[in-house]
């Protein structure tokens, strides 16, 4: 089947929202998306929930299981993967589980991507007439995470970490094609290989960067705090590629 939007969704222990219905109101609409869920070696009953889902919606939803745990990162990639390889669809992107970006406003994303923008993101500005609930203390590392991220990329972003991201097949086939360093960083790695792709003045005008009208924190992370201190050896690590990356664009 075609389509021609692809969300991929990674799940890990989210049966909760799964039974509390979240996705039917947007599965009823009359939409041209088809959403991959990815179970990422839940425990809880995921699984079993997602096949049910699809069951219920068999054109609109397709369920992909990792064989076991192997984090936010790499469920992703599988599933834009597999959605690449298996329907037709123009673009691919995904969102949190919890839905704290809507998948409305996703679709709403969509249209902002024509003959010049290959890649669209969400962006947790606070502004007039925006709805962005985030707990402070998530806010307060996340700007600091920020600044640290913008600067290694030495990309002017306000928000690379948003779940809320959107390519065009034939971009998101060359950002997905190999596993990324972070499991849960990877977002940066994105942009960097979007502007090793292009070279970073073409790149430049090919991202476009767009404030949620909402985004709400919608309850705990599923990142352990323990992974604080492997944050730092993570961003090490991506900022070693991404000046790679640089030096290779500079020197062509």
């Amino acid at each position: 089947m075609s389509y021609t939007t692809c969300v991929v969704i990674p799940c890990y222990n989210e049966v909760k929202e799964l039974k509390n219905r979240v996705y039917d109101g947007f599965l009823k609409e009359d939409t041209d998306t088809l959403i991959c869920f990815v179970d990422d070696g839940s425990t809880d009953g995921t699984y079993t929930e997602l096949k049910s889902l699809e069951k219920q919606y068999p054109t609109k939803v397709v369920v992909y299981k990792n064989p076991n745990n192997v984090g936010k990162a790499e469920s992703v990639r599988n599933g834009v993967n597999f959605a690449c390889e298996n329907y037709e669809i123009k673009l691919v992107g995904y969102l949190d589980a919890d839905l704290a970006t809507s998948l409305e406003e996703f679709s709403f994303l969509t249209t902002y991507i024509d003959n010049t923008i290959s890649f669209v993101f969400g962006s947790r500005i606070m502004k007039l007439g925006s709805t962005i609930e985030r707990k402070a203390s998530r806010f307060f590392i996340g700007r600091f995470i920020a600044t640290v991220i913008s600067t290694i990329l030495d990309l002017k972003v306000y928000d690379t970490q948003c779940g809320c991201k959107i390519l065009k097949k034939d971009l998101a086939l060359e950002v997905f094609n190999k596993p990324f360093v972070s499991r849960w960083l990877f977002d940066v790695e994105i942009f960097n290989r979007i502007v090793v792709f292009y070279g970073k003045e073409k790149a430049l005008t090919k991202m476009l960067e767009v404030p949620l009208k909402r985004w709400v924190d919608q309850g705990d992370s599923k990142v352990k705090t323990s992974y604080f201190f492997q944050l730092w050896l993570d961003l090490y690590k991506i900022n070693k590629i991404c000046k790679k990356g640089l030096k290779h664009n500079n020197s062509i």
